[in-house]
């Protein structure tokens, strides 16, 4: 067993993990942060997506002990004072999501992408997001969704 200290969408927890606990364990297990979804665990699909320190992570790849100091934030952690982020907004909006398992994913390396480049093109949005899958939409309401986003954020930061 390890002592970490993580900042989890803007709490920090103290915790004793495992040497071998992945970090989704730590994240859906044991802190209930039910958005960061259990897939593939090899890191195909990026279904399990966290931001650390602002970089999407594949949350099944990385282990908790290796997080100590780390600020992580989940799907969970970008809604702010109960209002959701734009992203999310956008994502209904648009009809991004359909079964809404790869969503949380999605989103997270989207605002990764719009953190670094606020008014992306489309190819740079299917880049940013190609190691996330989704057997639903076909991905063009997920990229028109992230270019809503994008031009919703840029409106709002102009005024």
């Amino acid at each position: 067993m390890k002592k970490v200290n993580i900042e989890i969408d803007s709490k920090v927890q103290e915790l004793e993990v495992r040497d071998s606990e992945l970090l989704i364990e730590t994240l859906r297990d044991r802190l209930g942060l039910m958005g960061t979804k259990y897939s593939c665990l090899e890191g195909d699909c990026g279904v399990c997506t966290v931001l650390i320190g602002g970089r999407n992570v594949l949350s099944c790849l990385i282990l908790s002990a290796d997080c100590d100091g780390e600020k992580i934030t989940t799907i969970e952690g970008l809604a702010k004072n109960g209002e959701p982020h734009q992203l999310q907004k956008s994502f209904i909006e648009k009809g991004a999501i359909q079964c809404g398992f790869c969503t949380p994913g999605m989103i997270l390396a989207a605002h990764s992408l719009l953190d670094k480049d606020p008014d992306p093109e489309d190819e740079e949005i299917a880049r940013a997001l190609d190691g996330n899958l989704c057997r639903c939409t076909g991905y063009v309401k997920i990229i028109d969704a992230v270019r809503d986003a994008s031009q919703k954020i840029n409106r709002s930061t102009k005024s």
